[in-house]
């Protein structure tokens, strides 16, 4: 073992890099506005494009901006050079990240950027630099010093650029007004997806499976119906199918407390009123909130006219995926 003190290492290293991100703040003024503007305008799409780390940084940029409304791609500026130019239009915006700001690969494609009139913003340590001076607005992510103690490794730098990104795609998203089910249609694989998009009717039990009895049924009969659906509850609905009350597990159970006579009681007569429901067209994680805030393992789903249209249970939830 070494005596080497890492944990230490990790704290400059920390320091530095948290240091590097707050003095951005600073910085924030009419370049950062101007590029949101040019961006909001766009008619086409963000082209993100760095050399190296950079480039990292930039692939990361560009997928952060496509996932919260803005569309993005990343290209190599190395294979811009050899044929992929082609993806830019000057309908585009181009982000170009160097903290040198004079990265040959990404500085060869720049003559061509101009020619086809297609607007630069530039993200340099450097607002000298040629990128710099060749970008409608440069946004100067500069650090004192970087966290490898050679000064050669990007670390600060490139931290700061990714933070300087990540301030960009989040103005952006609020000044579009970009929803969280906006962001679930870019995310429909994961769980996150499901939870911003299922909504209780596609998961509902519905017609025939929906357990439900009238006001007059007998205890004994309502049991044969929670029995038949599977779905430890039944609904008591009124002629036009109104739900005015529930019966459920928690119910039977204070009904064999009170020695009930289930051959000769009306279910009307223990069931819970009016019984909790909620709305067909909310998610299903509204739901599964109304579950967890009253403590039960079920519900039933309703129209504008509190008609009984479905029936929801906890383990419907946990099947697809929403708890």
């Amino acid at each position: 073992m070494t005596d080497f003190d890492y944990i230490a290492t990790a704290q400059r290293t920390l320091t530095i890099e948290a240091e590097a991100v707050t003095e951005l703040k600073n910085r924030l003024g009419e370049e950062f506005v101007t590029a949101c503007e040019l961006i909001i305008h766009c008619k086409g799409r963000v082209v993100v494009t760095g050399m190296g780390k950079s480039g990292h940084i930039g692939k990361k940029m560009a997928a952060t901006l496509a996932s919260t409304g803005t569309p993005s791609f990343f290209v190599h500026p190395g294979e811009a050079s050899h044929g992929d130019l082609g993806m830019i239009t000057p309908n585009d915006v181009v982000i170009a990240i160097s903290n040198s700001g004079n990265t040959s690969e990404v500085v060869t494609i720049l003559p061509l950027i101009k020619r086809m009139q297609t607007p630069m913003i530039s993200i340099t340590g450097n607002p000298q630099s040629t990128m710099a001076k060749a970008a409608v607005v440069n946004l100067d992510i500069s650090v004192k010093e970087e966290a490898c103690p050679l000064g050669l490794a990007p670390t600060a730098s490139t931290t700061a650029t990714l933070a300087m990104g990540d301030a960009l795609a989040v103005a952006l998203l609020e000044a579009k007004g970009f929803t969280a089910e906006d962001f679930a249609f870019s995310h429909p694989g994961g769980a996150l997806g499901r939870r911003l998009l299922l909504k209780v009717e596609d998961l509902m039990h519905k017609g025939a499976d929906i357990p439900s009895v009238t006001p007059t049924t007998l205890v004994k009969d309502a049991l044969l119906e929670v029995t038949r659906k599977k779905l430890g509850m039944t609904a008591i609905v009124d002629e036009q199918k109104g739900l005015i009350g529930v019966f459920t597990d928690g119910d039977l159970r204070r009904v064999l407390d009170n020695e009930t006579d289930f051959h000769a009681t009306a279910i009307k007569d223990v069931m819970t009123s009016p019984g909790v429901r909620c709305q067909q067209g909310i998610l299903a994680a509204e739901a599964l909130n109304i579950m967890e805030t009253k403590s039960i393992n079920g519900l039933f789903v309703v129209d504008e006219n509190d008609q009984v249209v479905g029936a929801l249970n906890m383990h419907d939830l946990l099947k697809a995926g929403i708890m």
